[in-house]
Parts: structure tokens; C-alpha cells; sequence
């Protein structure tokens, strides 16, 4: 077989550059120079014979011969990494790496509190949390970018089969008001009062703002009727915006325990509306899994999770290991019929 026509510091290099958006900032981020960038891509282009990028715009655009390159080169990369974690925890739990991701709301306010206990445990483990949309993690953990993940929206359909999808816990969503507000006196209000609120929400295409205006339709509320005040991009600004008595909002119970303890917002319940979400852990179970993440699994995840998430893991795990078997038993020589 002949040699291949490209390395692997040439992989990353394709991949710096359409991730930073030009070859100077690839340099930059590499630690290297523009012009070994540029040679390394033009020594790539030879190589291959074909071009890479189209150079007529000022940004790094790739030619459909770049795009099937860098398509297999991450995938490369990624079991590259994959093996050297693995080679790594081949010693013991007490070095290595553990990668968790999560949607906003978990990664804001429930994984580093998990981290934190982990790391008392095993202070060796270097811990990665990578925090993006549900859609953009769970496309992670199918590459094998992350080890495990918890999330709060819908697993694109696209990706269900490659995944092992575990209820992990259910995510209560309330009501805050400024403590100045008349109906910061009360513990529950009607659903009437609803409509006489200024809110302030995440933006349209948010999930936890969907799961919302979803659970509120179930319950009879015209959230059409709404008076939104604002929208902003992150729970952070919009407690604080609440705090400053700009308007009401929905958020998750997790994401004011703070703040509750500290008395500076309102926690109120409508009349006969429970608004809850589920979250999931989620994995590839067609990847190697660490000794890290074994542990994390075993050891953290159950002190948050609801009740039963034990056995839903457990029956998840034998079901993986049922289909493994069959796999095994369908090459079985007693099986093969002449």
C-alpha cells in the first residue's frame, strides 16, 4: 500500500483554518507561522492534486474536494484523540481526561457542582465542560468530541440511533418576580394574573423557551396573551434583569437557588399549572469509555439524578450488552447452515 498522502499536522491544520476563518488566525492558534500554514496546505494540495480552498474571497473558503477532506479528517482526529485516552487509562483512574457536555441550563448550574465533587475524589482527572445547544452537544458525543453529556432539549431524530438516551431527572420550571412586585406577597397566583405580567424571556428559537410556552398551552394558558417585555440570550441577564424590576420570567428552580437563599427574587407558583422538563444523559456506546467516566457515572451522577436513575442505567446496559451477544451469536459456526 502506498504512503498516505497527507499527515496528521496537516488534518489539523485544514481544520484550524476553517475553524478560525483564515490562515493567519490558524497560525495564531496553532503557535506557528502564517507561512508554514500556507506551505503546509499548498505541500497538501500537491499531494492530493487537488485545491483545497477558493481563493478569490477574503475569508477561507473550501472547494468541495476541501469539505470531503476535512469531513474524514475530523473523524481521523477524533479516534486519534480516542486512542490516546484509551492508551492513557490503561494505568489507572488517576490521570487522563473526562469531557461532559451540556445544554445551557445544566452546564451553568448543575454540572460544575458535580465536577467540583468528582475532582475532590480524583484531583488528577483533568475535567472538560463543554456547554452548547442540545443539537450541537449530542453531535459531540456521537464523534466522540464528548464522553457523556446531560441535556435538556430533544436529540435531533437524525441521531437516536447512535446514542444511548437515559432519563436522567426532571427540571422544575417557575416563575420569578422582583421582590417589589404586589404579587411577590403571594405563593401561588392565578393564571389569570399571567396576563397582566411584563416578561422577560429567552429568544424564540430557545429550547427551554419552547419547552415553556409548550407545557403552559397544555395548561390552558394563551401564552399569545403574553406581554414580553424583553428578550435576552442567557438566564444570567435575564435573573438580573428580574432583579432590577424590569418584568417576570420563567426559569429553571436550579438557576435560583442562589438567589432564593439570598432573598433578592421571588419564587411563585400558578394555580394549577407544574411545568417540568426531563433531562437526559446521553452517550456513545459504540465508543471507548473511559475509566473516568465510568466513575463519574457511578459515582456523581446518581447524587442529582431522580429516582429509578439507577435502573434505568442498568437496564440501558444490559440491553447494550443483549445486542453485543447477538451480534456475537449471528458468527457463531452452529449457526451457519450449509
Amino acid at each position: 500500500m502506498s504512503d498516505l498522502p497527507f499527515t496528521l499536522d496537516q488534518l489539523r491544520i485544514l481544520k484550524a483554518i476553517v475553524a478560525e476563518g483564515s490562515f493567519k488566525r490558524a497560525a495564531d492558534s496553532l503557535y506557528v507561522s502564517q507561512p508554514a500554514v500556507s506551505l503546509q496546505i499548498q505541500n497538501l494540495e500537491r499531494q492530493l492534486d487537488v485545491p483545497l480552498f477558493d481563493r478569490g474571497g477574503r475569508r477561507a473558503q473550501l472547494t468541495e474536494a476541501g469539505h470531503l477532506l476535512l469531513s474524514y479528517g475530523e473523524k481521523i482526529l477524533s479516534l486519534c484523540q480516542e486512542t490516546c485516552r484509551a492508551l492513557e487509562d490503561l494505568q489507572n483512574i488517576q490521570g487522563g481526561t473526562l469531557i461532559i457536555g451540556a445544554s445551557q441550563t445544566t452546564g451553568t448550574y448543575i454540572l460544575p457542582r458535580m465536577i467540583g465533587i468528582f475532582r475532590q475524589k480524583y484531583p488528577d482527572v483533568a475535567v472538560q465542560l463543554h456547554v452548547h445547544s442540545t443539537r450541537r452537544t449530542a453531535w459531540s458525543v456521537v464523534n466522540g468530541q464528548v464522553d457523556i453529556a446531560i441535556i435538556g432539549g430533544e436529540v435531533p431524530a437524525e441521531l437516536i440511533e447512535y446514542l444511548e438516551i437515559v432519563p436522567y431527572s426532571e427540571d422544575e420550571l417557575v416563575l420569578i418576580l422582583p421582590i417589589s412586585h404586589p404579587l411577590a406577597k403571594l405563593d401561588k397566583i392565578n393564571k389569570e394574573d399571567l396576563y397582566k405580567l411584563q416578561f422577560i424571556t429567552l429568544d424564540s428559537q430557545s429550547t427551554i423557551r419552547k419547552v415553556i410556552e409548550h407545557v403552559l398551552v397544555m395548561a390552558n394558558i394563551d401564552t399569545r396573551r403574553f406581554k414580553i417585555e424583553m428578550e435576552l440570550n442567557s438566564i444570567e441577564a435575564i435573573k438580573n434583569a428580574v432583579q432590577a424590576g424590569l418584568g417576570a420570567a420563567f426559569v429553571s428552580n436550579t438557576a435560583i437557588i442562589k438567589e432564593l437563599q439570598m432573598g433578592i427574587l421571588h419564587s411563585a407558583h400558578v394555580e394549577d399549572v407544574n411545568i417540568e422538563r426531563n433531562l437526559w444523559l446521553i452517550y456513545n456506546p459504540n465508543r471507548y469509555r473511559s475509566k473516568a467516566a465510568e466513575a463519574f457515572s457511578t459515582e456523581v451522577l446518581p447524587q442529582f439524578a431522580s429516582t429509578g436513575f439507577k435502573d434505568n442505567l442498568l437496564k440501558s446496559s444490559s440491553q447494550k450488552l443483549a445486542a453485543k451477544n447477538m451480534d456475537v451469536s449471528m458468527y457463531n459456526t452452529d449457526n451457519i447452515i450449509d
